[in-house]
């Protein structure tokens, strides 16, 4: 058993947090297959986070290798973990395998998937991607619809537009309101966090309603 394998069984995130960094400060290819393993089970946001750059500090080649089999894998947080890595690699030829977790039943997959898809989509399909997205408009709680609006976004409006267009006059008011917030991201970056807090108003005073009403 490695030191790094005996660190990342500490049941303290600090020890892990800084064995993955010591890592990923000194990429060395016998590590990989744990790092990867480690992926699917670390608990903590942190490491995991620090889990894909210590594996982005590999060869990409390698790691891409290394990380593909993990999205048929049953267990979702590996599957969102390899999404991760993957679009920050930003290997196009990846697309294939990606395709499919777009229709994934787990919500954390899918947002990585989105997120995945609009990175490296070939430019021939991002067309159906977009409509793809757009088949979720107006689902889900704030932040996977503010996921949902970045990957939309992150294609571009050329490409967006006419799918947006024909959502924009759909009769679901969410749909619609969706839509909107999308356009402010189009135009304005910089408006996602006023977005998020607009959502959770929302969602807060919904609540309310409902709670007198009942």
């Amino acid at each position: 058993m490695s030191v790094l394998t005996d660190a990342l069984a500490d049941p303290r995130s600090s020890v892990r947090l800084r064995a993955v960094m010591d890592a990923g400060t000194h990429p060395d290819p016998a590590d990989l297959d744990v790092l990867v393993e480690q992926c699917a089970v670390e608990p903590d946001f942190f490491v995991r986070d620090m889990l894909t750059w210590a594996l982005i500090r590999q060869p990409a080649d390698e790691v891409v290798r290394r990380v593909l089999p993990e999205l048929e894998r049953p267990v979702s947080q590996a599957r969102s973990q390899a999404l991760h890595t993957l679009s920050k690699i930003g290997d196009p030829s990846v697309w294939p395998s990606v395709r499919p977790l777009l229709r994934d039943p787990d919500v954390e997959v899918l947002r990585a998937a989105w997120r995945t898809a609009a990175a490296i989509v070939p430019e021939a399909e991002s067309g159906a991607l977009a409509r793809t997205l757009a088949a979720h408009l107006g689902q889900g709680d704030r932040e996977t619809r503010l996921s949902l609006s970045r990957a939309i976004v992150a294609l571009g409006e050329d490409t967006v537009r006419p799918v947006l267009d024909d959502a924009g006059s759909s009769s679901d008011a969410e749909v619609r309101a969706h839509v909107a917030e999308i356009d402010r991201l189009l135009h304005d970056p910089d408006a996602a966090s006023a977005l998020a807090v607009e959502r959770a108003r929302r969602e807060v005073a919904l609540g309310r309603t409902r709670s007198a009403k009942g």
